[in-house]
């Protein structure tokens, strides 16, 4: 079996391209909604059937302008929507949301089918409908009360928008989909690469019923290029299966392809479960690559990888966190690239299935982050915990993504220069993470105040490209110091110490500049504004040149993509447009090449 990937990018993509059946719904569109700002639907019976009159478009949130709602912003909302199944679909249900912010309750048909808290990552909710049970009555109930011990990322928690805090998110804000499965199917699936050997292990996840199967098997096939490399077939098993394979073809002139940004090579996959009768095919992908720390650099695929970044909020105008429109990430990726960057980070939001599959499929690293609370308790690291999990299997099959960032600017660890409790909970967060996922290097404490750390990150927004070469001229004065002027904190907490880690200046620039028609009283960015784009391109150029001409930083993450809401210090505007010239960006970047790379 070869199911169609949709890896021509010009067809609509599956909600989620890595693990992706051959049918799927999409809910997408127009939903009944009511609000519940006194918190009384459970009380009335809701969810047998909300309260007529609103309706909002999903996965747009009631805080945007795209909505359609006319509600009043409470913390609870409830959504419906009824779903006619045609014969085919008769069968178990797989309900996938891909975010709702925060917590949400699901009903079918008035009977409680699941529950998920956390307001950035997926969940399924399974439903076995009855004989004959042809339509689906949905309802869901969120509640977000946006507190500062729930990781919220960049909302803001107080009455209105403040420096780089923004317009909260309340309810369904990615997309809803539905998969129609029989009793045996294929849950979840972990691909693991080695380029050394020329394998993929593979970790299966099965779901079968109670009773016992006589013939169960899992039928694996890897494609490059339309072509069959490797098919193997386990029989005999549990709910758990772990195979290796090999991907090295022994056929005429054939070479492991790896993936880089400049040579995204994707292989895809498929997976046949077979039990009893009942038959599950999943379509997937998966890149080789490997990513590793040698002296004072990071390597991709054992070349020197300079990193050019770009720090991406994944914020829009009108839509908050939620993309206008099916083409918008495929714009700002494209739009990225063309100003030669080779990767974002992804800063304290969460990207979708289809925004990972694109970063895949383009050629663009990524880093992944954990969106922060502001509040340190038992409840707050708990929750912490539980998301965090969830956001390092969302992203391990996907090749782009190369590095996590646990915590940001000490946030929600206020006193983690010298307290050992928050250092410990940051520890014990890196060394989770390193036993989920040992492939992809770590940050524990991102811009200051490290714990344990594969990288040794800095946030810097000195205006001043002369204090910027300054202050990092000298590794043993800055490595352990305090060297940021527009922070004074120390790079490493108590009882931490510099320890040969590549140093990357992860944050920087935020030079502001809009144009004096679209300029507000309350837009901000970092220091002065200039007043000309003229001014603002010297700034911000002369910042990444001195930035590029430091040989004791393995990369760098501008400050920022975009504008976002009230801070002004984008590359492109608020609605994503460039408001400079790429091919300057592009020619400006090309300076600094990476040996074995080359980025055109």
């Amino acid at each position: 079996m070869a199911l169609d990937l949709s890896n021509k990018l010009g067809q609509k993509l599956a909600p989620n391209p890595q693990f992706q059946r051959e049918s799927w719904l999409e809910l997408d569109g127009e939903w009944r909604f009511a609000a519940d700002p006194k918190d009384e639907g459970k009380a009335r019976h809701w969810f047998t059937g909300i309260p007529e009159g609103n309706t909002i478009q999903v996965p747009f949130v009631q805080e945007s302008q795209t909505a359609s709602s006319s509600s009043e912003n409470a913390p609870v909302v409830w959504y419906e929507r009824h779903v006619q199944l045609n014969e085919a679909q008769q069968k178990n249900v797989l309900l996938h949301f891909e975010a709702v912010d925060y917590k949400t309750t699901v009903w079918i048909n008035g009977f409680h089918a699941g529950e998920h808290e956390g307001g950035h990552t997926p969940f399924t909710v399974f439903y076995e409908p009855a004989a004959g049970e042809d339509e689906l009555r949905l309802t869901i109930r969120v509640e977000d009360y946006n507190r500062t011990d729930q990781p919220i990322g960049k909302q803001s928690w107080k009455e209105d928008n403040f420096l780089c805090w923004y317009e909260r998110t309340t309810g369904i804000w990615q997309t809803v989909w539905m998969e129609f499965v029989s009793d045996s199917y294929l849950e979840s699936v972990q691909m693991t690469p080695d380029i050394d050997s020329g394998q993929l292990t593979v970790e299966a996840f099965c779901r079968f019923p109670e009773q016992h199967a006589a013939r169960r098997q899992l039928t694996i096939a890897v494609y490059l290029h339309g072509q069959l490399i490797t098919e193997v077939t386990v029989k005999n098993i549990s709910s758990f299966v772990k195979t290796t394979l090999s991907v090295d073809a022994d056929l005429p002139d054939f070479r492991i392809a790896p993936w880089s940004p400049e040579s995204p090579e994707l292989y895809d996959i498929t997976f046949t479960l077979e039990a009893d009768g009942d038959v599950d095919e999943v379509a997937s992908y998966f890149g080789m690559r490997h990513i590793s720390v040698k002296q004072n650099d990071i390597q991709l695929n054992y070349e020197k990888f300079y990193q050019k970044l770009i720090l991406d909020q994944g914020y829009y105008a009108d839509t908050l966190m939620t993309p206008p429109t099916p083409a918008a990430e495929r714009e700002d990726i494209e739009k990225v690239k063309a100003m030669g960057f080779n990767g974002v980070r992804r800063h304290q939001t969460i990207g979708s299935h289809r925004f990972l599959y694109l970063c895949d499929k383009l050629g663009l690293v990524t880093w992944a982050e954990m969106p922060s609370f502001y509040k340190f308790h038992r409840d707050s690291a708990g929750r912490a915990y539980a998301e965090w999990q969830e956001i390092i299997q969302k992203h391990y099959n996907h090749p782009s993504t190369i590095i996590y960032t646990i915590m940001n600017e000490s946030w929600g660890v206020n006193e983690v220069y010298a307290n050992k409790q928050q250092q410990a909970f940051v520890d014990s967060l890196y060394h989770m993470t390193k036993a989920l996922d040992p492939t992809r290097l770590v940050i524990g404490n991102d811009g200051w105040e490290h714990t344990a750390t594969d990288i040794l990150t800095i946030h810097d927004y000195t205006q001043s490209p002369e204090k910027i070469s300054r202050a990092y001229e000298t590794k043993e004065h800055f490595a352990e110091g305090a060297p940021a002027q527009t922070s004074n904190k120390y790079t490493f907490a108590q009882g931490y110490a510099y320890d040969g880690q590549p140093i990357l200046l992860s944050e920087f620039g935020g030079v502001a500049y809009s144009e004096k028609e679209t300029l507000h009283e309350n837009d901000w960015g970092y220091g002065d504004r200039p007043e000309t784009k003229e001014a603002a391109w010297e700034r911000i150029s002369s910042l990444i040149t001195a930035v590029m001409n430091n040989d004791h930083f393995c990369g760098f993450c501008y400050t920022q993509l975009a504008d976002v809401q009230q801070e002004v210090n984008g590359l492109l505007t608020h609605d994503h447009q460039y408001k400079f010239n790429p091919d300057d960006v592009k020619q400006l970047l090309s300076q600094k090449h990476n040996r074995g790379f080359i980025f055109e």
